[in-house]
């Protein structure tokens, strides 16, 4: 009697959470995701043309709500202007995407936990800042992380205690870029332990913009940098031993010419890859591209 009643709750709590997916997995696929836009394939575009900015540029990091329904990205004067630098929301309400409004000042680069209850953010002297969200409304941004070590471009996993980070904890000055790896961090409530991932994935020079798939099962990276920054975005899958594939470049249409590429990110339901590109603040934009079909196309090569 005790078994059924147990297993009937199981069922019940699956059921709870499949309907749950379904109604989140249909805004994704209804006219109104993605801002009513019509979706790239494997040759980037820009994403949100006019639909983000007044004035200014965007660039760096973004999320979405795992519903879809809300965009979160820096707004900036300049990729060297900090001055007036926020993060911005852009909601759907009442069966329309609403303009875009600030959410908070002086943090950038937001980045959402699994759950969607917390939000991360960066800000002036590589600190790290949370917010939480309390019945539907974002607290305001406190320091979290302020290390003698800089810490660039936080990244929450699934595990609560998981991230990653670039950051220079191993060697080097906190603005000496150049000593910046791609590094775990595990943070208890006792502890904070980091570790560089090493090679194959990070350079003798900066190692800084990523995304990390929140499973931890692959990262795409900014990498063969110049000494401007100039760069490409490759791919590195986690192998069963747990160490790095080879990164592998995502190929001539996302890597053509000259440019700063970071701030990649997946999107939800791992479609689409939206980053920043630009070879100046003048010309810096958000663009997408699908990517599910090639990411598996790259696994696959990798043969993990």
């Amino acid at each position: 009697m005790k078994i059924n009643l147990i297993t009937s709750i199981l069922i019940i709590c699956c059921v709870q959470l499949y309907a749950q997916k379904q109604k989140l997995n249909k805004f994704w696929h209804s006219k109104y995701a993605y801002f009513g836009q019509h979706p790239p394939d494997e040759i980037p575009k820009i994403f949100a043309p006019n639909m983000l900015i007044d004035s200014g540029i965007v660039l760096g990091t973004v999320s979405f709500s795992n519903d879809g329904k809300t965009f979160y990205y820096t707004h900036a004067k300049g990729w060297f202007n900090s001055d007036g630098s926020q993060t911005q929301q852009k909601q759907f309400v009442n069966g329309k995407w609403q303009k875009p409004s600030i959410l908070f000042d002086h943090v950038v680069n937001p980045t959402i936990s699994s759950d969607n209850k917390t939000m991360y953010y960066g800000g002036n002297g590589s600190k790290v800042s949370v917010s939480h969200l309390n019945s539907g409304i974002w607290t305001s941004p406190i320091v979290l992380h302020d290390k003698v070590y800089g810490l660039y471009n936080w990244m929450p996993t699934y595990d609560p205690i998981t991230f990653y980070v670039s950051s220079n904890a191993l060697s080097g000055s906190k603005g000496d870029y150049s000593t910046y790896d791609f590094c775990k961090m595990v943070v208890t409530a006792t502890d904070t332990t980091i570790e560089s991932l090493g090679q194959p994935l990070n350079t003798p020079a900066f190692d800084g913009d990523f995304y990390i798939a929140p499973d931890e099962s692959y990262m795409v990276i900014s990498t063969k940098e110049t000494a401007t920054y100039e760069c490409e975005l490759w791919i590195s899958f986690r192998k069963k031993d747990k160490s790095w594939s080879e990164p592998q470049s995502l190929g001539n249409q996302i890597n053509n010419g000259s440019a700063h590429r970071f701030g990649q990110y997946v999107t939800p339901d791992g479609k689409y890859l939206i980053y920043t590109k630009g070879t100046s603040d003048k010309d810096c934009n958000f663009y997408w591209v699908r990517f599910d079909g090639l990411m598996n196309r790259l696994k696959k090569e990798a043969r993990l």
